[in-house]
């Protein structure tokens, strides 16, 4: 079985609000990039793949006008893809929904939130109360992007938790001065750890259950990412893979944090207008518990420069780069 996790920027500008996909000259809402373009490049990406099931990071939409499922349906009839199937959860504002699509002759999946009635760790939609700044004092945090949280069941009857997240903390819009700016930034980077042990409890709670867990997604964290990971000690990443807890296991976040400096593994490429330089970074991960890494899974990043398959095929390489600015990260397993 191969399970991937995709982060397709501004996929939602692909589609009209009947769910029609866009492929014509005009732009899209990537630099440089038509609709055409992004669309057929997205199309080679996702057919090369040939996952069982993608749990797509930033997809299309859905509001009172347009629908998630409708819009990544027609995408795959398309480009006659096998993930035909669309599962969503709790929708969210941000023009960026969390979607699992999936081959229905592989797996059986459906929408499954949990919480426990303690408030320790409740369902994704909720309020997760924790003292950020150790004052005392319990603040209030909620998901922009709630993770979609899924019961699913292989052909040959294995069950798995899969998890699918990403983890966001807000620029520091709005503030004018650098001490405005560092103070809205440390804000918000509380905020994304405090999620970060929101998704890291429900984690436990799944485990301590027997259950298999995977957790797929965006994290926008890793080590080194920042200079505000020696303020907090740790990164939302380190968090979400255990931290002294029974743990899940990511070979590319191990890497790298165990060589914070050298060469490390890169899921996104982010081109840096001011300094006229391309950054890469570590963002995007496929985390199993330990019963799921029992099974010698295979882990792949399809990052067009430094995986030889990719360089390889012409059209696959430049697919890579026209689709969007992360890269699929793809899990082999044998369940």
């Amino acid at each position: 079985m191969r399970l991937a996790t995709y982060n397709v920027e501004w996929f939602d500008a692909l589609f009209d609000d009947k769910g029609r996909l866009l492929a014509d000259d005009g732009w899209s809402a990537r630099h440089d990039v038509t609709r055409a373009a992004q669309a057929e490049a997205l199309g080679i990406v996702f057919t090369a793949m040939d996952a069982d099931a993608v749990m797509v990071i930033e997809a299309p939409d859905t509001n009172s006008r347009r629908s998630t499922t409708r819009a990544l349906t027609r995408f795959a009839e398309a480009f006659d893809l096998r993930t035909r199937e669309v599962i969503t959860g709790f929708a969210n504002d941000t023009q960026q929904e969390i979607a699992l699509v999936y081959d229905p002759a592989v797996l059986r999946v459906r929408h499954d939130p949990r919480g426990d009635d303690e408030g320790r760790a409740p369902r994704f939609d909720g309020i997760f109360r924790i003292d950020l700044d150790i004052d005392a004092t319990e603040d209030s945090v909620v998901f922009s992007k709630p993770p979609l949280e899924l019961a699913a069941v292989t052909a040959g009857g294995q069950a798995l938790r899969l998890i699918g997240a990403h983890l966001k903390s807000k620029a520091p819009h709005g503030a004018r001065s650098r001490d405005e700016i560092m103070r809205l930034a440390i804000a918000n980077r509380r905020k994304q750890l405090a999620q970060a042990v929101w998704l890291r409890r429900r984690v436990e709670a799944h485990l301590a259950e027997g259950e298999s867990v995977i957790v797929m997604g965006d994290l926008n964290d890793g080590p080194g990412l920042d200079e505000y990971e020696n303020l907090f000690g740790r990164s939302s990443v380190e968090i979400v893979l255990g931290d002294g807890g029974p743990p899940l296991y990511d070979p590319h976040a191990a890497e790298a944090l165990e060589r914070r400096i050298g060469p490390q593994p890169s899921t996104a490429r982010f081109y840096l207008g001011d300094e006229d330089r391309y950054l890469q970074a570590l963002l995007d991960y496929i985390m199993v518990s330990a019963d799921l890494r029992a099974l010698s899974p295979r882990w792949r990043i399809w990052h067009p420069f430094d995986n030889p398959r990719c360089w390889q095929v012409p059209e696959l390489r430049a697919a890579l780069l026209t689709a969007s600015d992360h890269f699929p990260v793809t899990l082999d397993i044998d369940l």
